[in-house]
């Protein structure tokens, strides 16, 4: 593996809580038409939380095609790409490393403007969808440390591996 199990982790954590949210809404909304678990509804601040209403709205697709399909496809080609880099051979990683630098920044070009449909458009906010643009957000946060702060950074030891490392050693 080219990269430590902790970064590895990282990597794939944010995008698994985008998997899980994207796929529970395609799948309880969208496909049962079912109200969602754990979306609590009310008023706070003049702000009405509310999936159904935020989802139902015309801003909840594009082309016809749902966002959360979309989201689900930018988080399945986030771990696609994680795969690469952890499991490819050096230039590959190196390469992907940059491409999904790229990729996420698309993401979290986006989320600004879904927040702003949802508070100043809508007055209403989605739990799922405030999931997926905080793990967006993550996402691009550990990638861009671990591509702008050195090879180390990314290919380096944990110092916990590197504790145990030293341990077997001894």
């Amino acid at each position: 593996m080219r990269i430590s199990k902790l970064k590895l982790f990282v990597l794939v954590l944010m995008s698994a809580i985008g998997i899980w949210a994207s796929g529970t809404v395609l799948v309880i909304f969208y496909t049962l038409n079912q109200q969602l678990p754990l979306c609590p509804t009310g008023s706070y601040w003049g702000i009405r939380l509310d999936c159904g209403y935020v989802l139902s709205s015309s801003y909840s697709m594009v082309f016809g095609v749902p966002l959360e399909l979309l989201a689900l496809v930018y988080f399945l080609v986030n771990v696609g790409m994680v795969y690469v880099i952890a499991f490819g051979s050096e230039h590959a990683s190196q390469t992907t490393l940059q491409v999904l630098f790229a990729w996420r920044f698309i993401g979290v070009a986006i989320v600004p403007y879904l927040v702003f449909v949802e508070l100043f458009l809508l007055h209403a906010i989605c739990v799922y969808c405030t999931i997926m643009h905080v793990a967006i957000l993550a996402d691009f946060a550990v990638v861009s440390y671990l591509l702008f702060f050195g090879k180390d950074s990314l290919w380096g030891k944990d110092e916990a591996e590197l504790t145990e490392v030293k341990a077997h050693a001894n």
